[in-house]
């Protein structure tokens, strides 16, 4: 059996930049354990796999280590894969997924991805945060994943993690924030619990910081800057409930996985 893989750099504008994510458009769905074996093959922060199913395209991401219910930047890179090297005609694409219908359409150059809101809450901070950070955080929040608001960019770019402490948290990762010196808002993620030291950038992450922020600054509009070392800029758009992403994709590899009959 031969399935073609596309390797695809996410909220980037060239090559080496954003966040690498496979993309396995597939027939039919494969067993999980066999999904599971290829993402951690691949040992990029998501790979995802799509299949056609009237009219829309049931969309799953996988980390090296276990499936997560939502991810931005690995449906970008799918819904690149389906607009420019697929060339699917209709103007959105409606992916069926854990977090329900994510359409994703173009606007100029620019894929724009419609995901629903999460407004994080205040939370205390648990111990193994704090340990992990190695500092108070100005406020932290919990959504899908603990955030720790910090005082500014400086510091969230600075900041060395324990990444063992925090791989002992019970959500899914942990972003770290403040406001932006060019943009409005800075962040980095963490989520070693699921095999990902850090994450280049994360759409997801954003579901959570662009309400948040949106509140704090008065703001329906918001540029973010993901601080990792590969780097990735992303613009923000609240809209109710939802929160549009808007982001560009490019296309790093093609390559086919053989397996076993």
């Amino acid at each position: 059996m031969k399935i073609t893989q596309y390797q695809i750099d996410a909220f980037a504008q060239r090559v080496f930049a954003g966040n690498p994510a496979a993309v396995c458009p597939l027939e039919r769905w494969l067993d999980d354990a066999l999904l599971q074996a290829i993402a951690s093959e691949n040992n990029l922060s998501e790979t995802a796999f799509f299949v056609a199913a009237g009219g829309k395209f049931e969309l799953r991401w996988f980390t090296p280590a276990a499936e997560v219910d939502l991810c931005g930047h690995a449906t970008l890179a799918s819904a690149f894969v389906l607009f420019e090297l697929l060339e699917y005609a209709q103007p959105e694409i409606v992916f069926s997924s854990r977090s329900g219908d994510l359409l994703v359409s173009r606007r100029g150059q620019e894929l724009v991805m419609d995901f629903p809101a999460r407004l994080p809450q205040p939370c205390a901070a648990p111990p193994a945060l704090i340990a992990g950070l190695g500092l108070q955080p100005l406020a932290t929040l919990a959504a899908d994943d603990y955030i720790a608001v910090l005082e500014n960019e400086h510091q969230v770019r600075d900041l060395r993690p324990d990444l063992s402490a925090l791989a002992k948290l019970d959500l899914r990762g942990v972003g770290i924030t403040a406001p932006g010196r060019e943009v409005d808002i800075v962040s980095r993620f963490f989520a070693p619990r699921h095999g990902i030291a850090e994450d280049p950038v994360t759409g997801s992450l954003h579901c959570a910081l662009a309400p948040y922020w949106g509140e704090r600054m008065g703001k329906q509009v918001l540029t973010a800057r993901q601080l990792s070392k590969r780097g990735g800029v992303l613009r923000c758009e609240l809209v109710g409930e939802r929160v549009l992403l808007f982001g560009h994709a490019v296309k790093f590899m093609e390559a086919q996985i053989e397996l076993p009959d």
